[in-house]
C-alpha cells in the first residue's frame, strides 16, 4: 500500500500562511529546496487543494525557463512537472498543466488511489489533509517549522476535531533554521461531529 504524507512549510506557531494570508517567510534556502527535490525525485503523486493547486501552478509549470531561477528551483521544476498532479476542489471547473479535477467522494478516492501501485504520495493544504487525517488515510505527518511567529492564519491542520496521538519518526534540523518533524499517527483518527 502506498502511504500518504501530509507536509508543509508552517511557522514556528503552526500557520501555513499569516493573518494576511502571506507565506513569503517560507521560501526555502538551496539546502531546504534540496531536501524537498529529493523527495519529488521519488514521490511522484501530488494532491492538492484548491488554494495549494493554485499557488504551485500558479509557477512551477514554466519556472524552468524563468532567468531568475536557480539550479535548485529548475531542478524541482522538473520533478514537479513529471509528477501527477491531483487537485480537490468543488468550486474549480477545469484544472490545467495534465493535472487531473476530483470534485467528489475525495476520501474513496485516495482509499483507491492508496490500494494502487506507485511511489508515496504528497497531500498538501491544511483542509484537504485534515480530511484524510480524519479518515485515517494519512500515514505520515511532516511539519517544517520556519524559524517565526505569525501569530495566526491558516492553522497547518484544519477542520480536525479531537485528539490524535502521534508517534515521532524522525527530526532533521536544517542551517537556515528551519526544523522537519516527522509524526506518524498511533491512534485511531478522532471522531467527527455528525
Amino acid at each position: 500500500m502506498r502511504k500518504l504524507i501530509y507536509s508543509m512549510l508552517t511557522s514556528l506557531d503552526l500557520y501555513v500562511e499569516g493573518p494576511d494570508g502571506n507565506f513569503d517567510w517560507a521560501t526555502p534556502d538551496s539546502e531546504l529546496h534540496k531536501h524537498f527535490n529529493a523527495a519529488a525525485a521519488t514521490m511522484t503523486t501530488h494532491l492538492y487543494g484548491r488554494r495549494m493547486w493554485e499557488v504551485m501552478s500558479s509557477y512551477w509549470p514554466t519556472a524552468e525557463s524563468d532567468p531568475d531561477s536557480t539550479p535548485v528551483t529548475r531542478e524541482f521544476a522538473r520533478f514537479w512537472n513529471q509528477g501527477e498532479h491531483i487537485v480537490f476542489s468543488r468550486t474549480l471547473q477545469t484544472v490545467h498543466h495534465g493535472a487531473r479535477l476530483v470534485r467528489d467522494n475525495a476520501v474513496d478516492f485516495v482509499k483507491q488511489l492508496k490500494a494502487g501501485d506507485g511511489s508515496d504520495i504528497e497531500i498538501s493544504g491544511p483542509a484537504l489533509a485534515g480530511t484524510m487525517i480524519a479518515a485515517g488515510l494519512v500515514d505520515e505527518l511532516h511539519a517544517y517549522l520556519n524559524p517565526i511567529i505569525v501569530g495566526g492564519g491558516k492553522r497547518f491542520i484544519s477542520g480536525l476535531e479531537g485528539r490524535l496521538a502521534l508517534t515521532l519518526l524522525g527530526v532533521q534540523t536544517f542551517a537556515g533554521g528551519v526544523v522537519q518533524l516527522r509524526y506518524a499517527p498511533r491512534s485511531a483518527p478522532p471522531s467527527q461531529p455528525a
